[in-house]
């Protein structure tokens, strides 16, 4: 936006910031918030906290500096107040859960490590943050964040007094980040959509049956060499030689991969999930009931069941979603879902293609908003920087959504 369409929209924003800042004590600090929200959406190549300052006419950049990085305020109140305001909106239909990542020079900021960069498609030095976003075909906005602390981070203790890490946060895989946002929104917000996620996440059989035992409904992208069994297949009892314990009843035949069960004659059907710019998104896809088999797979049935010696030897059923083009040789997406095996696979599909509707979150986020441009290097400046750049995108996804929106309820 030019510095006109800023100022135009500056008594809105002022609306919209009085009330997601109320948790924020002191008016000038929530002054600070206003005009860093203002510098954000503000035209500029780079959106660091230097640059902003000198393009606002307002601009303090000591006063900036100090509200971002050592400034004392609570993120999560302000966030759960932008996550209420956003889904009494746009009413998602889907939380997407995802990671993003912020390549990084040096040793210093916080959680930096040479891991797997998104961003860059290969091993590099970096940062990475798990998000969960709202969703629907028009409208999409990150809900929460946290940033995921490698391993190497764990026991740096000179690392972690520099960037300021609090005492009681380690070292947590990504999955369990992202149940602990699933969590922390379910408190807020009441009812969970559906969750969807790519396959770095679906391909975890431990996230899968974690969702299930909140009972919450995932669609979640699956490697297609994930093992499973028919749905018809029947485990078989042996029988007792009379010494020891009886035998577990076992399936005869061994688990597949995911990919072998799709042959030519796979009921394959023409499905469109959305009208594009460039008209009907469409392709072919069929649904197969399978049995997810496995080491987890199966030590979870058997602790649902009341124990090893009470398990009948059933692993649950659960609905694949293949995906293949016309003239695809091959599937090109797996799919595995707790939903029904009732549930229409019109809304099958369109949910599991919502996930890529936040690409245009980072798109924005990235290109737009400076979400990657932070300069800080601390754990309370990190989380400060993204909790406004997520104020900046919820406001004008607001505005786009309902030019009304930015009002209080």
């Amino acid at each position: 936006m030019d510095a006109h369409e800023v100022d135009r929209l500056r008594a809105a924003l002022g609306l919209f910031v009085a009330d997601v800042f109320a948790s924020v004590p002191r008016r000038d600090q929530r002054a600070k918030g206003e005009c860093y929200l203002r510098g954000l959406m503000l035209d500029g190549r780079r959106k660091s906290i230097q640059p902003m300052a000198d393009r606002l006419p307002d601009g303090d950049m000591q006063a900036l500096q100090q509200f971002v990085s050592q400034s004392p305020w609570d993120w999560t109140p302000v966030r759960r107040r932008i996550a209420e305001r956003l889904c009494r909106v746009i009413r998602p239909e889907v939380w997407v859960v995802d990671d993003v990542s912020f390549p990084k020079c040096g040793r210093a900021s916080v959680g930096v490590a040479r891991q797997y960069c998104g961003t860059l498609g290969k091993r590099a030095n970096c940062q990475v943050a798990v998000s969960v976003h709202a969703a629907t075909d028009t409208a999409s906005c990150p809900l929460e964040w946290d940033l995921f602390l490698p391993e190497e981070w764990a026991d740096d203790h000179q690392r972690r007094r520099r960037a300021g890490v609090p005492d009681d946060i380690g070292h947590v895989s990504k999955t369990r980040l992202a149940l602990g946002l699933l969590d922390r929104l379910a408190d807020w917000l009441g009812p969970v959509p559906v969750i969807v996620a790519d396959a770095g996440y679906g391909r975890s059989v431990s996230f899968r049956l974690a969702l299930e035992e909140r009972g919450w409904s995932y669609v979640m992208a699956l490697d297609p060499k994930e093992l499973a069994r028919p749905a018809d297949a029947e485990p078989s009892q042996p029988g007792y030689g009379g010494l020891g314990p009886p035998t577990l009843p076992r399936y005869r035949q061994a688990p597949r991969p995911l990919h072998t069960f799709i042959e030519s004659s796979a009921p394959f059907r023409d499905v469109v999930w959305r009208q594009g710019s460039k008209g009907a998104m469409t392709s072919r896809f069929a649904v197969i009931q399978v049995r997810p088999s496995g080491k987890k797979a199966r030590r979870t049935a058997q602790e649902q069941a009341g124990g090893r010696s009470s398990w009948d030897g059933v692993l649950p059923e659960r609905t694949l979603l293949v995906e293949q083009p016309e003239h695809a040789a091959e599937p090109t997406g797996y799919w595995m879902t707790n939903l029904p095996p009732t549930t229409p696979i019109a809304d099958l599909v369109r949910w599991a293609k919502m996930r890529w509707r936040i690409e245009h979150d980072y798109r924005e986020l990235k290109h737009g908003l400076g979400l990657d441009h932070f300069e800080g290097r601390t754990w309370r400046g990190w989380h400060h920087h993204v909790t406004l750049v997520t104020a900046a995108q919820a406001f004008l996804t607001l505005r786009r959504y309902d030019p009304k929106a930015h009002m209080p309820a």
